[in-house]
């Protein structure tokens, strides 16, 4: 008889948002010691998960190079560029949402001048 073989597998989770309140979560079963630019050849087959060129990857939320290698439980994201500046995006939502009691919480009293929201 014989004995099989058992090769390591690194089973881990892509995550990736192609626009803003979309997302797409894949689980990729892989060979163990891969690296992110393992995954980068195995999606450029997948004609479902197309990613732009100027993707940044991170794992759960920490931003890491090409070559990390992954392990099994790891949530591989993708990360797509910032099309509005978070603070600016703020001061906007804030202004046109405004305080519905103006005589009542943080923004109670402005300067004469400041902006919406500080």
């Amino acid at each position: 008889m014989a004995a099989t073989e058992v090769v390591p597998v690194t089973c881990i989770t892509l995550v990736w948002s192609p626009a803003a309140r979309q997302c797409i979560e894949k689980t990729l079963s892989l060979p163990a010691q891969c690296t992110v630019s393992d995954v980068m050849a195995k999606l450029s087959g997948m004609a479902d998960l197309v990613l732009p060129a100027d993707v940044v990857w991170a794992v759960w939320g920490r931003k890491v190079a090409q070559d990390h290698l992954l392990q099994t439980g790891d949530r591989l994201e993708a990360l797509r560029a910032l099309t509005v500046e978070p603070k600016a995006a703020r001061r906007l939502r804030f202004a046109s949402q405004g305080a519905k009691n103006q005589s009542a919480g943080l923004f109670a009293t402005r300067r004469s001048g400041a902006k919406a929201g500080y």
